[in-house]
Parts: C-alpha cells; sequence; structure tokens
C-alpha cells in the first residue's frame, strides 16, 4: 500500500482529480454571478396580447371624411418577459392608419394598420391587419328640423298643436355619399307617460336616408327645444239646481238660487255636445228657514275635468200656517174671501220693505275662451304662451253683470324684460268699475326663443 501512494501515477491521478473540481466549482459561480446581475445570455422569450388598442386615423380632416377604421384593435407582442410587462403596463405605442398623402384618393380603399414608439426589441403583431376604408369629400349643408312624437300618448280629450322647433334648421356634415342620402331629419320628443298638458324638453336631432335607417353623420347642433302645445277643448254651461225631496210642514220654499251660475267643463268635443246644463240636487227634507249650503258638483263621466268642483247655493222660505195651506184650495174658489186675504197679506208684509235697504246681492258671471295678449315683445324675440285663451269670473251686482260683454274684458301679460326660456309670469287683468274678477290661475307660462337671423 505504501509503495503505491509513494508512486509517481498515484500523485498525477490526485492532481488532475483536484483540478477537475476546482474548474467545476468556479464555473457554477460565474453562472450564479451572472444571473443574478440580469447578465443571462439566454433570456425568457413571451407572448402577449393587448385587447381593445385605440386606432388613430391620420388624414385632413378639414376636406375629407374617413369610414370604415375600427375604432380598436388587438396587438399581440412578443419577445423578453420583462420587456412585455413594461409595453402592456404603459401602452406608450401607438396603432395608426396613415391617410395623410395629399393626393389620395377618393372611394374604397384596403389599408393597414401600422404602429409607433414600440421597443426595436418586441415583434408586434396586430388583428386584424388591414381595414377596408372609405374616403370621401367632406360636405356641410344645412337641413330643416321636423319634430314629431307619439300621438298615442295623448290622454283622452285632449289635442295637441304642431310642434315648434327652435332652431328650426341644423348644420349637417359629412361623407357626400351620406349627406345625398338623408330624406329626413327629426327631433324625436321622448315621452314616457300620458300627456295632459304642454311639453317644452330638449330633443335630440337624427339624420335618416329613405328607410328611416340613421346616418353617420356630424349635427351642428345635435340637439334642439321642442314645444308641444296640449290642451282640451272646454265648454261653459249653467248649473241648474233641482230640487229633491218634500220640504217640512209649515215650510215654503221661495227661491233656490245658486253661485256661480256656470262651470266649465273639459273633454272631447263629441262629449261636450251632448251637455248643455250641470244638474245640481237640492234636498230641501231637511230645511228650517234659510240656508246656504256649499254642495258638490258631479262630473258626467263623459267629461275630463270641470273648472270648480263645489257650488255655493241659498235657500229662501217663508213659514205659512200648514190649515191654511191646506185650505187654499177651497178659499180661491171664493172671490171676496181671496180679496179678503190678498188684503191681510198685504198688511202682513208692510214691514218687509226694510230689505230693500239691505246690499244688493253679489253674483258671479264667468266668461271663457278670453284672449290673453302679450304686450312688449322684441323685434328679435318670440313670445309663445302656453295658453292663450283662460276663463274669468266676475263678482258683482246683477245689474252691473249684465251690462258686460268679452269685449270689456283685457288680459295682458307683460313680456319686454323676459330673457330667452319659459318663464311663469303675472297676467294683468282690466275689468268695468264696480266688480271684482277671479281666475283659475293668475299667472301664464311664456316661452322666449331668438329669431332666427336672415340669411
Amino acid at each position: 500500500m505504501d509503495k503505491f501512494t509513494n508512486s509517481a501515477w498515484f500523485m498525477r491521478i490526485v492532481a488532475f482529480a483536484l483540478a477537475a473540481l476546482l474548474f467545476i466549482s468556479i464555473n457554477f459561480e460565474m453562472e450564479s454571478d451572472k444571473k443574478s446581475l440580469g447578465l443571462s445570455t439566454a433570456p425568457e422569450i413571451s407572448t402577449e396580447t393587448i385587447e381593445n388598442v385605440p386606432v388613430e386615423v391620420y388624414y385632413d380632416r378639414e376636406n375629407l371624411v374617413v369610414s370604415g377604421v375600427p375604432e380598436t384593435v388587438d396587438v399581440t407582442l412578443k419577445g423578453a418577459k420583462s420587456l412585455l410587462i413594461n409595453a402592456k403596463n404603459q401602452r406608450d405605442f401607438k396603432v395608426y392608419v396613415d391617410l395623410s398623402d395629399p393626393a389620395i384618393s377618393m372611394g374604397d380603399r384596403t389599408v393597414t394598420f401600422k404602429i409607433s414608439d414600440l421597443n426595436e426589441k418586441l415583434v408586434a403583431t396586430i388583428d386584424p391587419e388591414y381595414a377596408e376604408v372609405n374616403v370621401q369629400e367632406r360636405v356641410t349643408k344645412e337641413f330643416s328640423v321636423e319634430a314629431e312624437y307619439n300621438s298615442s300618448l295623448l290622454e283622452e280629450g285632449y289635442t295637441a298643436g304642431q310642434p315648434t322647433v327652435s332652431p328650426k334648421t341644423v348644420k349637417i356634415t359629412g361623407a357626400k355619399d351620406a349627406i345625398e342620402q338623408i330624406s329626413y331629419v327629426k327631433a324625436n320628443l321622448e315621452i314616457s307617460k300620458g300627456l295632459n298638458e304642454t311639453v317644452n324638453s330638449k330633443a335630440t336631432v337624427k339624420a335618416l336616408d329613405r328607410d328611416l335607417n340613421k346616418l353617420d353623420v356630424t349635427i351642428e347642433p345635435s340637439s334642439v327645444a321642442v314645444s308641444l302645445k296640449v290642451s282640451i277643448p272646454s265648454k261653459t254651461v249653467s248649473i241648474a239646481p233641482k230640487q229633491t225631496g218634500k220640504a217640512k210642514d209649515g215650510i215654503r220654499i221661495t227661491s233656490i238660487s245658486v253661485d256661480p251660475k256656470e262651470v266649465t267643463l273639459f273633454g272631447s268635443e263629441t262629449s261636450l255636445e251632448k251637455i248643455d246644463e250641470i244638474n245640481l240636487p237640492v234636498n230641501i227634507s231637511k230645511i228650517d228657514g234659510d240656508t246656504e249650503l256649499e254642495l258638490d258638483l258631479n262630473k258626467p263621466d263623459s267629461v275630463q275635468k270641470m273648472s270648480l268642483g263645489k257650488a255655493q247655493v241659498k235657500i229662501r222660505t217663508e213659514k205659512v200656517d200648514v190649515d191654511e195651506e191646506n185650505a187654499e184650495p177651497v178659499v180661491e174658489e171664493e172671490e171676496p174671501e181671496t180679496e179678503q186675504k190678498q188684503e191681510e197679506q198685504v198688511v202682513e208684509e208692510k214691514p218687509e220693505p226694510e230689505e230693500e235697504d239691505e246690499p244688493a246681492a253679489i253674483e258671479s258671471k264667468t266668461f271663457s275662451n278670453i284672449q290673453i295678449v302679450p304686450v312688449g315683445i322684441r323685434d328679435d324675440q318670440d313670445a309663445e304662451l302656453e295658453s292663450d285663451v283662460t276663463s274669468i269670473t266676475l263678482l258683482g251686482e246683477a245689474d252691473d253683470l249684465k251690462k258686460i260683454t268679452k269685449d270689456d274684458i283685457n288680459l295682458t301679460v307683460d313680456v319686454s324684460n323676459l330673457d330667452e326660456g319659459t318663464h311663469d309670469v303675472d297676467l294683468a287683468v282690466t275689468v268695468p268699475e264696480g266688480v271684482e274678477w277671479e281666475l283659475d290661475s293668475k299667472t301664464v307660462s311664456v316661452t322666449i326663443t331668438q329669431k332666427d337671423e336672415e340669411t
């Protein structure tokens, strides 16, 4: 054994083994250091797809219109993983279509998508690779706007006028082919419930072809103000008190009067034509003497609404002897006795002239469809009233009321200080002296719009 270990070959083998171990150890440490410093010579290659990348289009926007370019594309990147992560997070690259060449021809063409500002160590694939686009001359033309609404939403009995639009025209810009296809320019008034009052609202303008397909154009302004006047036919009829029941013994009803004497009904014209008066039943069975009552007016089923729901009823009575009342038919046959009774009646009624000193009874008279006149309109404005007629009730002595006609009543509304928009304005009322007046509403809605400038 000692002879083997002391031999030259043994020493050579041991030296070679130690040298091999030292070489392996040094190379392992160098590879570890390179990896820790990012100096690996074989980086990890990956792919990453970025969806919905916006597409920019470069072209002469003042004179051309380009259609057919998708708004977004998908981009697949390939390269080192660290670079991919940075590109995905930053999205600092651009996808574009270049149609900026001044010599570009009109019509259909195929264009490829390009990418810029991307790290040169990354490879990009765009999906789709190209697009079929159309290049047209840019044209601007003025069109009149027509407002529309769903007439089936009108509540029963109500009618609507022609909707008005402000401004009445819009400018539409788009490709020449698209402008030539425009057949209708509509502003649709969006209404979600039954129509029973005037509507003032904004409506979006749409350009449509002959088949009512929406066209891809630019509209200025994109929305307009639309006013739709909604009203309901009305008719003023008399209130007729109707006596019901039997008066108590010893009580005679001498008169029944109602205040006001008229009521305005609202509904369809066919329904109103059939109504000439509103009956007001007055039960006299519990009346003990002169009485004033407030009674409900019964609205006919065919009527949508009435200007008032109650009326004041005045009942005048006198007391009579029951036996005398029963004997009256016999007494009337004897002329002398009748004359005697008349004389007795005159004697009994002598104190009554004191009633002449009492103030005259106040009565009422209602006038319907009185015109409301706007005053103070500026030359550069238009004024539209939500309702240009109304009803007014005058209160006064009967003799004074009989002399008054519609021509004696003036209703005006001052619009001289109003800006553009819709306002509630007080009504100014002028009536003859000695009478009072009442209105259902002392204000009226007025819409002020600017007149279109002449071109």
